[in-house]
């Protein structure tokens, strides 16, 4: 008996070993991949200028992954070592804390949820298993653990984000992260808890993911709804904290009612054009020039439902699009990086897009600007003074 116990303690540990080190590497590593591609001949001049550039990415889900992001991985898109070979210097680390089974880009419902099934895997704090506020607390505290141990600093304000300039113009390897909820239901309701994360580190707010929420609807939902009252008040807080409102995922009647009520610039994080990309996951054009007019922002996807044509010239045609029809200064980058995507590069890789841009024909300036320069206008205006 005492043997057969031993068996069935060693066989348990084995089977929690693999749960908690094994298995969330496997299931991340079958969602977020890099398409294959031979390595990218990128010219002198490309990485020259590239190596000069300021660049921001205005959306990943690295923070959702049982990964070490200090460390550099073979596993996902993005990492510490990975930004700082791609020469990133502020990356925007998104909290997913829901998402539907069977997600899809037409009719998502609230009713199922597999972020549950993965909080448990990855042994996160019970706390979290049916909380969307602590999953989203519990993604922030992530990002902390990464800027502990790495050379990534948390910026929270105006004043961290100049910092951050400065030291990249004395040539020093700063990085930056700024943290956002993608779609607010982890508010659960309860406006007092946008106030609790914004103490905590909470500069941008997605309004909503998959499916419909106390907010409003979704892009991907049922409802197909504008703001509700809540949502409302979301808006006018977030505008009194200087929180930066996201319009990805949100439904046009969404989009409409917060550039009618925000007082304050709006950004799509990541995503696409219709006129490139006729697909369910992106905007009108004309809501598109609306959101621009506005002092827009939106970060171009790096995959197929976002720009249609996954490859680095595929990107750069979209990029093209959005600067033709909204203006150069309303034109970013929004990889999706870890949002189980499959990107044709990862971020060490990035310097692919600068080079394809200069073999298209775009300025330095434009060039510039879309890599990162624009939002970090757009953040200097935006975010908190202090």
């Amino acid at each position: 008996m005492k043997r057969i116990l031993i068996v069935i303690g060693v066989l348990v540990l084995a089977g929690l070993a693999y749960v908690q080190w094994i298995l969330p590497g496997k299931v991340e590593a079958s969602m977020n991949i890099v398409l294959p591609h031979e390595p990218y001949a990128v010219s002198d001049e490309a990485r020259k200028l590239h190596d000069s550039l300021f660049v921001v990415d205005l959306h990943s889900d690295s923070l959702l992954w049982k990964r070490d992001l200090t460390r550099e991985s073979d596993i996902g898109h993005m990492d510490v070592p990975r930004l700082q070979a791609g020469n990133v210097a502020l990356q925007v680390f998104s909290a997913t804390t829901k998402t539907p089974s069977d997600m899809n880009y037409s009719s998502n419902t609230s009713d199922s949820d597999d972020i549950t099934l993965l909080a448990i895997a990855s042994l996160w704090p019970p706390r979290t298993w049916f909380s969307l506020y602590e999953r989203a607390a519990y993604q922030l505290d992530n990002l902390y653990r990464v800027a502990e141990d790495s050379d990534l600093v948390v910026v929270k304000n105006r004043a961290d984000l100049q910092s951050l300039v400065e030291s990249r113009a004395k040539g020093e390897p700063a990085l930056g992260g700024l943290y956002l909820i993608e779609g607010a239901h982890p508010l659960e309701g309860n406006i007092e808890n946008l106030d609790r994360l914004f103490e905590r580190g909470l500069r941008v707010v997605g309004l909503t993911h998959f499916f419909d929420n106390e907010l409003g609807g979704s892009l991907h939902g049922t409802s197909g709804e504008g703001l509700s009252e809540f949502g409302r008040a979301v808006i006018r807080r977030a505008n009194e904290l200087n929180v930066i409102i996201d319009i990805a995922h949100a439904s046009p009647a969404m989009v409409e009612d917060v550039l009618a009520l925000s007082t304050a610039p709006v950004m799509l994080s990541h995503g696409g054009l219709k006129g490139a990309c006729d697909s369910e996951r992106n905007l009108s054009d004309a809501l598109m020039k609306k959101f621009a007019l506005q002092g827009g922002l939106v970060g171009i996807g790096y995959w197929d439902a976002a720009v249609c044509d996954a490859s680095p010239e595929g990107i750069v045609r979209s990029i093209r699009y959005a600067i033709d029809l909204l203006g150069v200064d309303h034109v970013a980058l929004g990889s999706d990086y870890d949002g189980t995507i499959s990107p044709p590069f990862d971020t060490s890789e990035l310097s692919v897009l600068t080079d394809v841009m200069r073999r298209s024909g775009f300025s330095e300036e434009e060039i510039r600007k879309v890599m990162g320069e624009n939002a970090k206008r757009f953040l200097l205006d935006n975010l908190p003074q202090q």
